[in-house]
């Protein structure tokens, strides 16, 4: 069984396929402490690793009690009573006092997984995963605390959360609440984020963990272009395929924190969950609050097999409805062809030459409701504006349709121009500081989604549109920060709650939509990948990447983006040429080879492509159904960075069953070489024989992998070629 209690040791043991995780219960008053978490053990009495004899335990020396609680590993350490380290619980009682320690109370032990409500998570079964609930008290608040911890049956992930319930008879105020908590020794680690910008997000950065606090986070209200909701500590000799990293991940799309400290004694605690600043929850006796989930991830193979694992879990336990093991359609999106200057004809136009070419479907995207022939107005008026499209949404999707097409429409829901009959009707719906002037960006506010009646207003517009055409596919854009966040509808004292609950007023409006629409395809977005995160994924099967779709950028953006999730879940278009976000020029083959791992489309004006173009598009289609397959479902291997190397990238996917690999190679910089450069392959099976497409050669999967492939010397910058390997019988 995954997870079991040894009642004599005082142990819990969570066993995954090639890890293990220990947590002891402490001296006579109960204390919760972290033991062990990595390559996977047979033992369970490993008590030893929290260093008693060091940190000696209050029953036996009371007067060393600050020097206990600052020492122990601790599963879930409150604040204010020793423990001076980042703490992950704080309570203010309404005497005014923050002081919170736990112990233990009880525990159960049962397959499958419990959802979190009104939130996104994981989920499993009895036969997918094994869940302990680890019940914690303070005695002297009378407060009880739920720790959860899953173990996954074939993947090295376990997923944590925790759940506060007011058991004080009075009521409180969480002023932080943080879901998971990982202390441990310095083993010579680098800490591993992503970072990055507008139109260059997910950035991979590492670096030697230093003292002190350092890490990831937002304010910004969403995940943010910025910092993503990810860390990892791997060991500084890690490479792709071997060494031990340890990472987190956070379900969740609102502001977070995700620190590692190392103190003095260079002892490590890794915390992540909802951002404390800004954060502040009123808890009424009797109610309870449950924060978010953060995956945890070890890997004794190296960042491959942290990957892997992610992969695994995001495709078979986050990713939901009808097109989690589907292929999503081909596309085109009007953005990058039209802006907002498009009428029916125009859509007309460009969808046949999209039917004529074997694409599925064309996405109408920003300008088609209101008053929208720019983005300074009509955010809010969800009406269809039928100077530019006369007949509605109808006449034009049923057209596209008798022409074979599918139809998609892009929404913004969470915003509101204050030129919009919306606004000038309900300017109170809009996040606002009363007697400030409200912060716009890009001319446009952020509407407060944490009330009912402003989610109905703008839920019951949009559900009308959807219902009068044949819409199958919705692309959901958030283009903003947060600012002036103030509600008009809560108290001054639950002011503190509205981040959070605007968070969650956005996933409570996606289940509404998918419930009501259940087989919708639905992509999130904001403004480009700016809530590119898993509490995003449990509703949209894929993400739009970043609102630059230049080839070379795209490099960069997506490998950082893979390091974490499934390529599955990045929209990937062969966009406009020279490209819009910064003018490069690229091959129309290029383009289509970069944007060929994720869920592929085009972003341009078909009706304008040169004839040689136009005929590269049935092939790029042929490689999305051929190969796409392998790209969505099978095992993603990094073989060359561009971001490190400056001149080539390469990456390989390889399906389950090992029979056939795909390797994506872009020659970025050309420059003279007296001899081919070769990469090692991963992932094949040793014992089959692959014939390679670019050599006609048919070599053991041994051979390929430890003798490598000669990639192809292009002459030119910005080239690319895709090389295939199929398994054959042996010559």
């Amino acid at each position: 069984m995954p997870v079991s209690y040894y009642e004599k040791e005082r142990v819990f043991k969570l066993d995954t396929p090639h890890s293990t995780y220990l947590i002891g219960i402490v001296d006579v008053e109960g204390f919760l402490g972290h033991i062990y978490y990595g390559r996977r053990i047979p033992d369970r009495d490993m008590g030893y690793l929290m260093r008693p004899r060091e940190h000696r335990v209050p029953s036996e020396k009371n007067r060393e009690r600050l020097s206990f609680y600052d020492g122990l590993p601790t599963e879930y350490p409150g604040h204010g009573i020793g423990d001076l380290r980042e703490s992950c619980l704080c309570v203010e009682t309404p005497e005014g006092y923050r002081a919170c320690g736990l112990t233990y109370r009880d525990h159960k032990i049962y397959g499958g997984k419990p959802k979190l409500e009104g939130l996104p998570a994981t989920y499993g079964e009895a036969d997918d995963c094994t869940t302990l609930e680890l019940a914690a008290e303070d005695k002297v608040l009378g407060l009880t605390v739920r720790l959860y911890y899953t173990a996954f049956e074939t993947l090295d992930a376990i997923c944590r959360s925790v759940r506060v319930e007011n058991t004080t008879g009075k009521p409180i105020k969480l002023t932080r609440v943080l879901s998971a908590c990982l202390d441990m020794d310095n083993q010579n680690f680098d800490l591993l984020t992503l970072h990055g910008n507008w139109a260059l997000e997910r950035m991979i950065s590492r670096k030697k963990l230093g003292w002190g606090k350092q890490g990831v986070s937002s304010l910004r209200g969403i995940s943010s272009h910025q910092e993503q909701p990810f860390m990892a500590l791997a060991e500084h000799s890690a490479t792709q395929s071997q060494g031990q990293v340890y990472a987190m991940n956070f379900v969740y799309s609102g502001n977070f924190l995700g620190q590692v400290e190392m103190n003095q004694q260079e002892s490590l605690r890794m915390v992540m969950g909802i951002h404390p600043t800004d954060f502040c929850w009123n808890l009424a006796a009797g109610e309870a609050f449950q924060a978010p989930e953060v995956v945890l991830v070890y890997s004794s193979a190296g960042i491959d097999g942290m990957t892997h694992t992610f992969h695994d879990l995001y495709r078979n336990h986050l990713i939901r409805g009808p097109y989690q093991n589907r292929a999503r359609p081909s596309l085109v999106n009007n953005w990058e062809a039209t802006y907002f200057q498009f009428d029916t004809q125009k859509l007309l136009d460009i969808g046949r030459e999209a039917a004529a070419a074997g694409i599925e479907m064309l996405v109408l995207d920003d300008g088609w409701f209101g008053k929208r022939n720019s983005d300074n107005s009509s955010l809010g008026d969800w009406v269809v504006n039928e100077e530019k499209l006369p007949g509605g949404l109808k006449y034009l999707v049923d057209t596209l349709n008798s022409m074979g097409l599918r139809f998609g429409l892009w929404i913004e829901p969470e915003m509101v121009s204050p030129d919009s009959d919306l606004y000038r009707a309900h300017p109170d719906y809009a996040l606002q500081i009363p007697g400030r002037e409200p912060t716009q960006s890009r001319e446009q506010l952020v509407l407060d989604i944490s009330r009912k009646e402003v989610r109905d207003c703008v839920y019951d517009q949009i559900h009308k549109v959807l219902s009068s055409a044949n819409v199958e596919y919705v692309k959901w854009d958030m283009n903003r920060a947060l600012t002036d966040v103030y509600s008009l509808a809560l108290a001054p004292e639950a002011q503190g709650e509205l981040y959070h609950r605007f968070v969650l007023g956005v996933y409570e409006l996606q289940e509404r939509l998918l419930r009501d629409f259940p087989n919708l395809l639905l992509e999130n977005c904001s403004s480009g990948g700016g809530r590119f995160d898993p509490g995003m994924l449990y509703y949209s099967p894929h993400i739009w990447a970043s609102d630059n779709t230049d080839a070379i950028d795209r490099l960069k953006i997506q490998e950082g983006t893979a390091l974490v999730y499934p390529l599955s879940s990045m929209g990937a278009h062969v966009a406009a040429c020279p490209s819009h976000t910064n003018g490069r020029v690229t091959p129309f083959e290029t383009r289509g080879h970069v944007a060929l791992p994720g869920c592929f489309g085009y972003e341009l004006d078909l009706t304008r492509l040169t004839p040689e173009e136009k005929a590269m598009i049935p092939g790029q289609l042929e490689d999305y159904r051929k190969y796409g397959p392998v790209f969505r479902t099978g095992d993603y291997y990094r073989l060359a960075s561009y971001s490190e190397n400056h001149e080539y990238d390469a990456l390989m996917a390889v399906s389950k069953d090992k029979r056939l690999a795909v390797i994506d190679y872009v020659q970025v910089m050309s420059r003279y070489r007296g001899k081919s450069i070769r990469v090692r392959l991963n992932g094949l099976d040793e014992n089959l024989y692959y014939r390679c497409s670019e050599t006609g050669e048919v070599h053991s999967g041994a051979g390929w992998m430890f003798g490598g492939v000669p990639l192809p010397k292009l002459n030119g910058d910005f080239l690319s070629r895709l090389i295939v390997l199929e398994a054959v019988e042996a010559e």
